[in-house]
């Protein structure tokens, strides 16, 4: 286990998982498997860390990460939507989900409650000069929406693609974020 003191700036680099049969399709994720695992460039890291989900493991192993799986790096927990796509939801319950971030899935996790996990885990992260975590799109967003202050309620504006990578310096309470 990696110590969680602080000692000089960090950067986590946080990668969204591979597409999936439910990223194509628009659909709340089960935990499937990518679609075409394909090898991508590793980032140059001294911890790897990934989301306990398939997915997230196999994105790793493309890119030849021997990551260990966290808890506070998992998807958003979509509930009773899970493996459902968006068209099969009651459109006044989704319009409800996705205008307010307090609003959560029958049995699920709010935006609210993820990017309050998310704050958690940035709050301790492992003591790394080069961290990677792969993750998922909704991780990524909490992570940027809590980097950057921004209100709960901008966590949709963030888009967030298979495979993406989001950069992040600093450490607890001044995580910047990197565009390149």
């Amino acid at each position: 286990m990696v110590s969680t003191r602080s000692r000089s700036p960090s950067t986590l680099v946080m990668i969204a998982h591979q597409p999936t049969a439910a990223t194509r399709a628009a659909a709340f994720p089960a935990d499937e498997p990518v679609e075409r695992p394909a090898p991508a460039d590793p980032p140059r890291v001294d911890v790897a860390l990934r989301g306990p989900e398939t997915r997230c493991a196999d994105t790793a192993r493309c890119l030849g990460l021997d990551a260990e799986p966290v808890p506070a790096l998992r998807d958003l927990d979509a509930g009773a939507w899970r493996g459902l796509g968006m068209d099969q939801i009651a459109p006044d319950a989704l319009a409800r989900w996705l205008a307010d971030p307090a609003e959560a899935a029958p049995g699920g996790e709010s935006v609210a409650e993820v990017i309050a996990r998310v704050t958690t885990w940035l709050a301790e992260p492992p003591v790394a000069r080069r961290i990677a975590a792969v993750t998922h799109p909704a991780v990524i967003r909490a992570a940027l929406v809590h980097a950057l202050s921004a209100p709960d309620r901008s966590f949709w504006r963030i888009d967030v693609a298979p495979g993406a990578r989001i950069v992040l310096r600093g450490g607890p309470g001044r995580w910047t974020a990197l565009f390149r």
